[in-house]
């Protein structure tokens, strides 16, 4: 089942207007930023290249063109049909697919990876039917991979302020985001029939960029040396405080499959 239809397809056309507006090799910059480090230093590690995997909402392609470049398989699945035609234009060689990630068009067992960094935070239904279409086209152990934001100290201020001035707690009233912490994701995980295997808190530095400055860097989405320099100090004492999404990695529990 997909959510309400009007937030749904008003969420579909924020990011189409926002995919609209970016830039492929602007986007590609950040990966050289330190937060960057924080998920694709440890969980390519968890990955096959044996078979393909499937980045549920690509966006503008940053992970698959990344991704391929280190030798894995790539598939690129988004709802955003504006940003599938940029990355054919930059990349026409990359496969990408125009698809809900409610209903993915993929046969039962065919994929050995699922990727999924800040997708299913916007669904008001919640992640669950998504987490079960992805459970459904992995091969059994087959690795799902995702970031989501997590209510960090910010967020709660943030979120209380809304509510104190009668305010819409989302983002906007045309875009839907939601939070996780790190045991609704777990539980979620394994009631979609998945086994985790590691939950970590990531991005600290762009729970700081957040604040503004002295945080924020010239440049697009650039964090300065001082909110570097904090983030080991804020993983060692307030992991779970500061983190701006927190990065889950599961594998499909054998035991469910057929």
């Amino acid at each position: 089942m997909t959510p309400p239809e009007n937030l749904y397809d008003k969420t579909r056309q924020s990011w189409e207007e926002i995919w609209a507006q970016a830039d492929i090799e602007q986007e590609l910059q950040t990966l050289k930023e330190k937060r960057a480090h924080d998920q694709f230093d440890v969980f390519p590690r968890y990955l096959s290249k044996e078979g393909y995997i499937l980045e549920a909402g690509s966006g503008l392609g940053i992970v698959l063109l990344h991704l391929r470049s280190r030798g894995y398989k790539m598939i690129g699945l988004d709802y955003a049909e504006n940003a599938l035609r940029a990355v054919q234009r930059y990349a026409p060689d990359l496969i990408q697919q125009v698809g809900d990630v409610h209903a993915l068009p993929y046969r039962d067992n065919s994929l050995h990876g699922y990727l999924s960094f800040g997708v299913l935070e916007h669904f008001p239904d919640g992640m669950g039917p998504a987490l079960r279409e992805a459970n459904r086209v992995l091969v059994p152990d087959g690795v799902i991979v995702l970031t989501i934001p997590y209510p960090n100290v910010v967020h709660r201020l943030v979120h209380w302020k809304r509510r104190v001035l009668r305010q819409s707690v989302l983002t906007d009233d045309d875009f839907y985001e939601s939070t996780y912490t790190q045991h609704d994701l777990r539980r979620e995980l394994e009631a979609a029939g998945f086994e985790v295997l590691l939950a970590r808190p990531t991005s600290h530095a762009f729970t700081l960029w957040g604040l503004g400055w002295p945080f924020r860097a010239k440049g697009y989405y650039r964090t300065t040396r001082l909110a570097d320099a904090l983030v080991p100090i804020l993983r060692r004492v307030a992991p779970w405080a500061f983190n701006f999404t927190t990065m889950m990695i599961a594998r499909k529990a054998r035991h469910l499959t057929g």
